[in-house]
């Protein structure tokens, strides 16, 4: 790494966690684990039916309205990150996610438009 890189913290769920199947996706750009956490109480998990492999979307709620979700936070550089974010479709993009700790991340997010049809799994 260049020395004074910039180095971005992502959140992530379903099949970017680790021995998951789009784990390299990470990996393969240097990203490095940083540790497990949880979100803030403000977000709901989606199953999303067209994904492949299946992937979960993250929904930000008002206050009140969410759970805590587990995630992992990775690190990677901003070239990095960039060259991760072309991997990234629709309906998923990157946002800024609120950790349970008081810290924001950056992390992936679902558009709302494909929640009616999708089944919540915050439970699980």
């Amino acid at each position: 790494m260049i020395s004074g890189t910039k180095r971005i913290r992502l959140a992530v769920v379903g099949a970017h966690l680790r021995s998951q199947p789009l784990n390299h996706q990470l990996t393969d750009l240097g990203a490095e684990f940083v540790r497990s956490a949880r979100t803030g109480p403000l977000y709901r998990l989606y199953e999303l039916d067209a994904a492949t492999p299946p992937k979960p979307g993250l929904l930000r709620f008002a206050s009140g309205e969410g759970a805590k979700i587990r995630v992992e936070v990775w690190e990677l550089n901003s070239e990095n990150f960039g060259a991760f974010m072309e991997n990234v479709s629709a309906p998923l993009c990157i946002g800024t996610i609120e950790l349970e700790d008081g810290k924001s991340v950056k992390g992936f997010l679902c558009e709302a438009h494909v929640i009616p049809a999708a089944k919540d799994i915050t439970e699980f």
